[in-house]
């Protein structure tokens, strides 16, 4: 007989492996997470950030086995809340959510397809139905909220990995004492003990988008990304479908034998040779941010078009980004109080607060090579966009909810 296997981790230490997890983590499904990069392109902003959504998946297992064993689960549950925060991103294309939005799919869709169609189903099925691995990553069922929920171990890995490895302190949460305020009533429950705890861990979310998740340069360097991805794409050099079969390198070394555009953009993100930013607008000056996120794909592509022509540029090198929708789930975290349910942001000024100020930090912005950059002096995004009204008292809504997060 072979020992369980102990494993270290760099954030959460060592904990053990028992051997059919190990069989399962050495499959080359689980392997190739080694080669895909967590924060996909983020290392040429913060150095460090070269971790991989390999060892996030490890740190993953380890919370949901610490919160299994605080909702006193049963044996297999326990096993199965393991194996499916161990799974649940082995569906992820490379360099991680940078290539998301390429598939328009989510990675759990494909993270299902990964574990129905390759050899993973093969080992998993000696203990498990794969149909309940997947429920849960899916959130699905009795335990998928411990997996994929308000305030899930998927969450508490990623928040304080990230931040340890990109050295921002804004990720530093007590995931301690968020745990052991939990219960599991078809939802994660937080009892109101617990509540200063997830409040922390919502404003370390907040505050770690603008410093990494949604850097303006990290903004760029995958607005870019994607545009080269799309035309390798469109080339038919790879099918969409199979894009979760690639590596971070695979992709690299595939673009740097094309030519052309393909060929450039990925020399530019080798060297660091990036776009500029000509122009932003924070959304925070709209009366309804949320209407932003309505504007169409084809909408975008044709204000771009019409910039290109107006200034003369490459059709390719010209970017109107926008943000991603900051959803900040958490804030409906359910709260117990007695025998009455609350969600976090009803009963929490902080959480309340963070509703409109999501939308202070995020812009649409102009994207254009630096070399271009002198020919935009006095570009307005407003010009060419059909954008809705802005708010008259920006200034003052903005530090108002600023004001009501530490009052």
């Amino acid at each position: 007989m072979i020992k369980n296997r102990l494993i270290k981790d760099s954030v959460h230490g060592e904990f053990s492996l028992s051997n059919f997890e190990l069989k399962v983590m050495d499959c080359p499904q689980i392997q190739r997470l080694r080669r895909i990069k967590q924060l996909g392109f983020t290392s040429l902003i913060y150095p460090g950030a070269n971790h991989s959504r390999f060892e996030h998946s490890i740190g993953t297992m380890y919370l949901g086995s610490k919160l299994a064993d605080h909702l006193n689960l049963s044996k297999y549950n326990k096993k199965l809340v393991r194996i499916a925060s161990l799974l649940h991103d082995v569906g992820h294309g490379p360099f991680s959510h940078a290539s998301e939005p390429i598939l328009d799919v989510k990675h759990e869709k494909l993270s299902a397809k990964v574990i129905k169609e390759t050899s993973l189903d093969d080992i998993l099925t000696e203990e498990f139905d794969t149909k309940e691995i997947i429920d849960t990553i899916n959130g699905k069922g009795e335990l998928g909220p411990t997996v994929s929920g308000e305030l899930d171990v998927d969450r508490m890995d990623y928040l304080i990995r990230d931040s340890h490895y990109t050295g921002v302190a804004y990720g530093i949460i007590d995931i301690d004492r968020i745990i052991s305020n939990l219960k599991l009533k078809h939802y994660l429950i937080l009892d109101k003990k617990g509540i200063q705890a997830a409040e922390s861990a919502l404003v370390a979310r907040y505050q770690m988008y603008p410093s990494v998740y949604q850097h303006h340069t990290t903004r760029i360097i995958n607005s870019m990304f994607r545009r080269c991805l799309r035309e390798v794409i469109k080339q038919k050099i790879l099918k969409t479908k199979n894009l979760y079969k690639y590596d971070d390198t695979d992709i690299v070394s595939l673009c740097r034998n094309n030519d052309g555009f393909i060929k450039d953009v990925i020399r530019r993100l080798d060297n660091r040779n990036l776009l500029k930013t000509v122009d932003s607008i924070r959304l925070n000056e709209f009366m309804n941010p949320q209407e932003i996120f309505k504007i169409k794909e084809e909408t975008i592509r044709k204000y771009e078009e019409e910039i290109s022509e107006d200034f003369e540029i490459n059709r390719k090198y010209v970017i109107i980004n926008i943000p991603e929708y900051p959803k900040f789930s958490e804030m409906k975290t359910q709260v117990a109080f007695g025998d009455k349910l609350f969600h976090l942001s009803d009963i929490s000024s902080i959480v309340g607060a963070l509703k409109d100020a999501r939308f202070n930090y995020p812009d649409i912005c102009l994207y254009v090579p630096k070399e271009e950059k002198n020919k935009f002096n006095d570009f307005k995004l407003e010009n060419y966009m059909d954008l809705p009204d802005k708010t008259k008292n920006k200034f003052d809504t903005l530090h108002t909810n600023q004001l009501r997060l530490f009052n």
